[in-house]
């Protein structure tokens, strides 16, 4: 075997039973796009039906092996009927991305790098509902572990599996412009990644988190694709630019594939820099 063969089948994930939820847009699709791109056969799980029959049909026709459900991840009980249906037609689940998350609305603080950043009344704490809170917990961190609980009862049977749980920048830098439900989902999704990677170790599982700083996608409203915020946003990265889904693509693979079968327990930033200072 060359040198080169031995890289390819380090980061094969070609015929994996692959399902990423929120994977109808943004960074989920982006995750979808990257194994099934390299011969995994993946489902996408996303609340927007649309999205979804959108989405797939668009991924068949370049000759992709991608089916999609549409479902709310705060419905634990839809969630564990849905993955079991994928497993049954897969035969098992080797990867799980628990990526669906919501926007939290403003923080205290308004406007992004290079602004001015007046306080914002709505954003304020005294003025953060139950409804508002309890929605992005249910998402971003419930929803994280409702996924996961589902992987692991597919996968402990079959001793191996890799699950990969999207948390973000936001679980260790405070950024005030961020809804603080935001912050605490994401914060609470990263430690409890710890705790699953501890538990499942022992069954072959690797448990592991990416998190994305600036990435242009459509959560928030879209905020993100104005050329004027990533302008100013640029200017504040070491690297010169934001991010895009694409930039996860690598890290996704390598975490699904053999090649981090060693590695478990770690929330690895992508943020070009961002978090530094």
């Amino acid at each position: 075997m060359t040198a080169g063969d031995h890289a390819r089948d380090l980061f094969a994930v070609q015929g994996l039973g692959v399902i990423v939820t929120g994977g109808a847009s943004g960074i989920g699709l982006g995750y979808l796009e990257a194994l099934a791109g390299r011969g995994a056969r993946v489902t996408m799980f996303d609340i927007d039906p649309q999205r979804v029959q959108a989405e797939v049909g668009r991924l068949r026709l370049a000759g992709l092996d991608v089916a999609g459900e549409a479902l709310d991840v705060t419905d634990h009980a839809a969630l564990d009927a849905a993955v079991d249906r994928v497993v049954r037609g897969y035969g098992k689940l080797d990867v799980m991305f628990a990526n669906a998350g919501i926007d939290s609305g403003p923080g205290f603080i308004g406007g992004w790098a290079g602004e001015d950043r007046p306080r914002v009344p709505e954003g304020a704490l005294e003025r953060y509902t139950d409804e508002r809170w309890n929605r992005v917990i249910e998402v971003n961190l419930n929803g994280v572990f409702a996924t996961v609980r589902a992987a692991a009862r597919h996968m402990k049977p079959n001793r191996g599996g890799r699950i990969i749980i999207t948390t973000s920048l936001a679980s260790r830098k405070v950024e005030p412009a961020i809804g603080s439900a935001y912050l605490a989902a994401k914060a609470g999704a990263a430690h409890f990644m710890h705790a699953a990677a501890l538990e499942l170790g022992g069954f072959g599982i690797t448990v592991n988190a990416i998190a994305p700083g600036f990435i242009v996608t459509n959560i928030g409203g879209g905020h993100a694709h104005a050329a004027q915020v990533q302008q100013r946003m640029a200017r504040a990265i070491p690297l010169g630019r934001v991010g895009f889904p694409a930039d996860l693509d690598g890290l996704a693979v390598f975490l699904a594939s053999a090649a981090s079968s060693y590695i478990t327990g770690q929330e690895i930033v992508i943020d070009g820099g961002w978090g530094l200072g």
